[in-house]
């Protein structure tokens, strides 16, 4: 973990939040800034940057991160309706947070241009 990351701090309970979700190896939380009625982060407690940075001994973590996204839609009410999965990858993708995340955003129509 990242000493001043602060997905880190949340992952090491130095910041407070109210998890969604929480294992070994995920933790996932409504965002500050929601961009739609469902907006989550799910957040890998290991500190890697980006999409970039991950390695193939990371690839169960992120698909678990994946099913977790299908299932907190389920329980927040979108699954059917329809929702989005976003990796935003560098400065330039839109990246704000230097740890990799996953966005689950839904509970509205949401344009489907990406950009």
């Amino acid at each position: 973990m990242s000493e001043e990351c602060i997905f880190c701090k949340i992952a090491r309970k130095e910041v407070p939040t109210q998890p969604i979700y929480e294992d070994h190896d995920l933790i996932a939380f409504a965002d500050i800034q929601p961009v739609a009625p469902v907006h989550v982060l799910i957040v890998p407690k290991e500190h890697m940057v980006n999409l970039n940075e991950a390695g193939k001994n990371d690839v169960p973590v992120l698909g678990k991160a994946l099913r977790l996204a299908a299932k907190i839609a389920d329980e927040k009410g979108v699954a059917d309706s329809g929702y989005r999965v976003v990796v935003n990858n560098g400065e330039q993708g839109g990246q704000v947070v230097p740890h990799l995340h996953l966005h689950l955003i839904g509970g509205r129509p949401l344009d489907p241009k990406m950009g």
